[in-house]
């Protein structure tokens, strides 16, 4: 269940898209299997500005809660509003509607270097 068109980092952040415009950004299914069931999520405002591997929220879960890391550096050009009051779509959805933000990068260039799909699959079966 890793999709073979997204990049990965091992953090277990997914991204969608290429770099030249806004990427998507969400959290892996092996990532929301490890959370357990999620009951909030603290995005951040679009506007702001974020580095690789910074955090840029938080997914509290009824296990625990976890920081989420911004795969790439850029601008938050949107977040999805939705989870404010489903949060648990991203345990039913996590590649399409748990979607969390999407970020301009600063270099469209940042998503070549991510996991691809192989690289990603590795790192979770090991």
């Amino acid at each position: 269940m890793i999709p073979e068109d997204l990049r990965y980092t091992a953090e277990h952040e997914w991204v969608a898209g290429d770099g030249t415009g806004s990427v998507r950004v969400g959290i892996t299914h092996f990532a929301q299997d490890a959370l357990g069931d999620i009951v909030y999520v603290q995005l951040p405002d679009p506007g702001a500005t974020v580095a690789a591997g910074d955090s840029l929220g938080e997914i509290e879960s009824t296990k625990s809660v976890s920081e989420i890391y911004s795969p790439v550096s850029g601008t938050v050009s949107a977040r999805n509003e939705a989870l404010g009051d489903t949060p648990e779509v991203i345990n039913t959805d996590p590649y399409g509607a748990g979607w969390l933000v999407e970020i301009t990068p600063d270099d469209p260039t940042a998503v070549d270097g991510l996991l691809t799909a192989g690289a990603y699959r590795e790192l979770t079966e090991s």
